[in-house]
């Protein structure tokens, strides 16, 4: 997937918003309820790069691919960063994708995930 099909996926789930980090580089980083659930590197960053939360089975799985390894600085909350945006075909990217927003939403308040159209 390209990054604009990537924002806009992101975009597309519920209650998801949009942050760019300047201290970070311009990274983009896509939140729930305030809450990080996917990051990727600056439009402009070759190659770019994809950072997500995954469950623990998907975290084990995916890290033993090509190309995807324990994010820096967060394996130990696991996520997983893909080194080129097509280390995964777009299926599976956006199956990924909506398995982080929801692992991330399903920790925000009841009265939080009601607010976002979530419960």
């Amino acid at each position: 997937m390209k990054s604009a099909d990537i924002e806009k996926f992101c975009l597309s789930l519920s209650g998801a918003t949009l942050t760019v980090q300047k201290g970070w580089g311009d990274e983009r980083v896509y939140k729930v309820g305030g809450k990080m659930f996917a990051a990727m590197s600056a439009k402009n960053a070759r190659p770019q790069k994809l950072s997500f939360k995954t469950g623990d089975d998907s975290f084990a799985i995916l890290t033993k691919e090509k190309d995807i390894i324990p994010a820096p600085y967060a394996a130990h909350i696991k996520w997983v960063q893909l080194a080129r945006l097509d280390a995964l075909n777009a299926k599976e990217m956006k199956g990924y994708l909506a398995r982080a927003h929801a692992l991330v939403a399903e920790k925000l308040s009841k009265k939080k995930r009601v607010e976002l159209g979530l419960a």
